[in-house]
């Protein structure tokens, strides 16, 4: 699947073809093994978490090496025939023909861009993000599902400013839109405030029903490193009935 524009397009049609506009439900797998479990379950795609890698493999989340990154990735899409996108943070500072090509390279279908700078707690222009997401998107072509993740919520914004933002992206050429940490009674707004096309949802313990969350404006539901955290605390408990014999 190594940059091939079929996979791309697979999922691209994954979250326009939505039986009932149920949404779309992506787990993220943070090794192979959690890989093969997701696809063996049923889902149809699937969406890496940063987070959940970089504690894979040791890290802290926001400091993984981009080559460590590339190189986990490429392990899980080799692993799997459904389409994996990848959350590659903000592209670490590399130029959107390099980044393109890397991502390639991996045989990822797509990718996550964050508009918060990487390092730092302050969010990007957001004009200057958005002519970040035109160059990626006019290098990879359609070879790339490009989700523009906005960062408003994580520092305090509003639903209208993060609106502004995803206005700005799809317009750039995202495909979808990611308002990360959005609460689930936002996004009636933010649809109202002209959030159009594939819409991002972050779910976490105590949300709305996947269907409800469709209702209200979600096209897709990832968990970022929701998932590997479950799984930890059910290693740990496993752990202290093995202590216990």
């Amino acid at each position: 699947m190594n940059g091939d524009p079929s996979t791309a397009e697979r999922l691209r049609a994954l979250h326009h073809t939505r039986p009932g506009a149920a949404p779309l439900v992506l787990p993220g797998p943070w090794d192979a093994a959690t890989a093969r479990v997701f696809e063996e379950a049923g889902f149809p795609a699937l969406a890496t978490p940063s987070a959940g890698i970089a504690a894979a493999l040791g890290h802290a989340d926001g400091h993984t090496p981009a080559d460590e990154m590339f190189a986990a990735v490429a392990r899980i899409v080799r692993a799997v025939s459904v389409p994996v996108t990848a959350d590659l943070e903000d592209g670490y500072g590399l130029p959107a023909k390099e980044l393109v090509a890397r991502v390639l390279e991996t045989g990822a279908a797509g990718l996550n861009l964050e508009d918060s700078a990487r390092g730092t707690r302050r969010l990007r222009d957001p004009r200057e993000h958005a002519e970040r997401i035109a160059a990626v998107r006019e290098e990879a072509g359609r070879a790339l599902f490009v989700n523009a993740r906005v960062d408003t919520y994580l520092h305090g914004g509003t639903a209208e400013e993060a609106a502004e933002r995803a206005r700005l992206y799809v317009a750039a050429g995202a495909d979808c839109v990611f308002p990360i940490l959005a609460p689930a009674a936002e996004l009636p707004r933010l649809r109202a405030a002209g959030v159009e096309g594939p819409l991002n949802f972050l779910a976490r313990p105590g949300d709305p029903p996947h269907a409800e969350l469709g209702r209200l404006g979600a096209t897709r539901i990832t968990f970022g490193h929701g998932l590997h955290a479950r799984t930890l605390d059910a290693v740990a408990e496993l752990a202290r009935r093995l202590l216990a014999g």
